[in-house]
C-alpha cells in the first residue's frame, strides 16, 4: 500500500511515493529542471499560469510510478501541499479566468492597509488575528477594482491547492485552514469572515465547499486518472499550505513545538494553543493542520526574507571562486565564535515583516582589513542569519511560542554547523534534524486522512531523526556578545 504526496512551489513541483507500512519514501521527483517562470509585467508582481503547475505535476507523477515501478492501483491516497496566500479564479465552467497572483506579489498591500484601518485594527486582529495584508482576498480586491471583466466571471475563489485538488477530482472545494492562510476565517466564528467579504464587496458564494483538512475531499477522476497515468476512484485525503505542511512533516503538532525552514528565505512556524496575535502584525498565525473547535492549533508564521539568499550572495561575491556550500561550511568552521568582530544584517531581499516592513537592507559592520579575510566573512554571514532568527522568535515568544525545540529538515542553511550550532547557542533551544520534505509530509498527511494510520503517532512512528544539535554551554556567553554586538547595528 503506498502514499502520493505533491509539493506545490512556485520554482518547482515535487512528487514523492512512500510505503504507507514502512514510511519509506520510494521514489521522488520534481519537475521542472530549471525554475518554474514566474511572470512580473510591473515591479512587485508575480503570476503564474496554473496549467504550468498541472503539466509538471503529471511529468512527476509519471516519473514516481515508473521509476518505483508500483502499480497505480497500490497507490491509496493523495495528499497535497501548496504555496500559500495564492488566487486563482475559476468560472462557471472551472476553467481558469486569468493567471494566479501568487505569494511574493504585493500589489495588493494598499487594499489590505485600507481595509485594516476602515474596518479597525482591534476587529480585525482579534477576528483574523492578522491585517488583511497582502494575502489572498486582498488580491481578490486589486481584480474587483482593477479587472472587473474578469471578476465579473468568477464562480468561485481558490488557493493553488484548492485548484490542484480541482483537476484531480473535478469537485471546487476549499479547507477551513486553507481560508485562515488567505485571512479569509473568523476566529470567533470558527466560520469565513462575512465582515470582511461585506467590506470588499464579495459574496460568500465564491467559496466553494468546505471539506476537513484530513478526509474525504474527492476522488481522482477518469480525465485525471488518463492524464497522470493513476486509478480512478483513488481518494484525495489531505491538504494544506506549505508551512503548516512543513510543521505536519515534522510531526510539530502541539503547543510548543516549532517547524523552521532556511532556504532562500527563512520561515519558523510554531504551534500556540490559544487564540493569540501580534498587535503589531510582525508575526502571523492561521489555523494550524490539527485545528479544531473544541481543540485550539494556532500556527504562528515568522518570515524572514533574508536567510540564505545572503549565503548565495557571499558564495558569489566573496568566497574563493568556483567552491561550494560544503567548503564554505568549512571555511566558516575555522573560525571562532563571534566571526572576529565582524556582523552582518543579512536584510537585503525586500521589505522585512518582523521588523514592521522596513527595509534595512545588508550592511557588514566591524571589518579590520589587517586580521578580517575571506572566511570571516563567511562565519559572520552564518552567524548574522542565525541572529534574525533568534530576533524573530522573541517576537513568537511574546504571543506565547516559546523555543525548548526546533525541527527542521535536513537541508540548506541546516547543512551548515556554524549556522545550527548558533541558533542553538543563542536560543538555549535543542535542534533535532529530519530527512523529510513537503512532499513525503503530504503523503503522511494523505495516510492520516483515509484512516490507513489511526493518528499522527502511528504516521510518524518511522520519522527517523538524523542529528540533534545541543546548545554548547561553554560558547553561549561569546555568542550572546556576538548578538547584542549584531543588534545594535539593527538600526531602522
Amino acid at each position: 500500500m503506498y502514499l502520493l504526496g505533491y509539493d506545490i512551489g512556485s520554482s518547482s513541483i515535487k512528487a514523492s511515493l512512500i510505503n504507507a507500512t514502512t514510511g519509506e519514501c520510494v521514489s521522488s521527483e520534481f519537475f521542472p529542471k530549471n525554475e518554474m517562470q514566474i511572470k512580473s509585467v510591473k515591479p512587485g508582481w508575480a503570476e503564474q499560469d496554473p496549467e504550468t503547475w498541472w503539466k509538471n505535476l503529471k511529468l512527476a507523477t509519471q516519473a514516481v510510478v515508473i521509476d518505483s515501478r508500483v502499480r497505480p492501483e497500490e497507490i491509496k491516497a493523495i495528499g497535497i501541499s501548496y504555496q500559500m496566500h495564492g488566487l486563482v479564479l475559476v468560472d462557471e465552467q472551472l476553467q481558469v479566468i486569468r493567471d494566479a497572483i501568487i505569494w511574493c506579489d504585493s500589489r495588493a498591500v494598499p487594499y489590505g492597509k485600507k481595509a485594516f484601518k476602515e474596518i479597525g485594527e482591534e476587529k480585525c486582529l482579534s477576528h483574523l488575528l492578522n491585517s488583511p495584508g497582502n494575502f489572498t482576498l486582498a488580491k481578490l480586491a486589486w481584480v474587483k477594482e482593477n479587472e472587473p471583466k474578469n471578476f465579473e466571471r468568477v464562480k468561485y475563489y481558490m488557493l493553488p491547492g484548492d485548484y490542484i485538488a480541482l483537476r484531480l477530482t473535478g469537485k471546487p472545494c476549499t479547507t477551513a485552514s486553507g481560508l485562515s492562510e488567505g485571512i479569509a476565517w473568523d476566529f470567533t466564528t470558527e466560520a469565513p469572515a462575512d465582515f470582511l467579504f461585506d467590506y470588499f464587496g464579495f459574496s460568500t458564494s465564491i467559496i466553494p465547499e468546505i471539506v476537513p483538512t484530513f478526509g474525504e475531499q474527492g476522488f481522482l477522476s477518469a480525465e485525471a486518472a488518463r492524464e497522470l497515468g493513476l486509478v480512478a476512484g483513488t481518494a484525495v485525503t489531505y491538504r494544506a499550505g506549505d508551512q503548516p505542511n512543513n510543521a505536519l512533516s515534522l510531526k510539530v503538532l502541539n503547543p510548543g513545538e516549532i517547524a523552521a525552514t532556511a532556504g532562500t528565505s527563512g520561515v519558523v512556524y510554531g504551534v500556540n494553543g490559544e487564540i493569540k496575535f501580534d498587535p503589531q502584525s510582525r508575526v502571523n498565525s492561521f489555523a494550524h493542520v490539527n485545528h479544531s473547535v473544541n481543540e485550539k492549533r494556532i500556527g504562528v508564521l515568522l518570515c524572514i526574507n533574508g536567510t540564505a539568499i545572503l549565503n548565495a550572495w557571499i558564495r558569489n561575491n566573496v568566497a574563493p571562486e568556483g567552491i561550494g556550500y560544503n567548503e564554505m561550511n568549512e571555511m566558516a568552521a575555522s573560525i571562532p565564535v563571534g566571526s572576529g568582530g565582524v556582523s552582518i544584517i543579512p536584510f537585503g531581499n525586500g521589505a522585512e515583516r518582523m521588523l514592521g516592513n522596513r527595509e534595512p537592507n545588508c550592511s557588514i559592520h566591524g571589518i579590520n582589513f589587517n586580521h578580517i579575510g575571506k572566511a570571516h566573512l563567511i562565519r559572520a554571514a552564518h552567524e548574522g542569519i542565525a541572529f534574525s532568527f533568534k530576533y524573530g522568535m522573541d517576537i513568537m515568544n511574546e504571543i506565547g511560542i516559546e523555543t525548548k525545540t526546533i525541527r527542521a529538515g535536513h537541508a540548506n542553511l541546516f547543512l551548515s554547523p556554524v549556522f545550527r550550532q548558533t541558533l542553538a547557542n543563542i536560543t538555549d533551544a535543542t535542534i533535532e534534524l529530519y530527512n523529510t520534505d513537503g512532499s513525503i509530509g503530504a503523503a503522511r498527511g494523505a495516510g492520516i486522512g483515509a484512516g490507513i494510520y489511526k493518528n499522527e503517532e502511528e504516521a510518524f512512528a518511522t520519522l527517523k531523526k538524523i542529528l540533534t544539535v545541543q546548545p554548547e554551554k561553554e560558547n553561549q556567553e561569546v555568542t550572546r556578545e556576538a548578538y547584542y554586538r549584531w543588534l545594535q547595528y539593527l538600526k531602522f
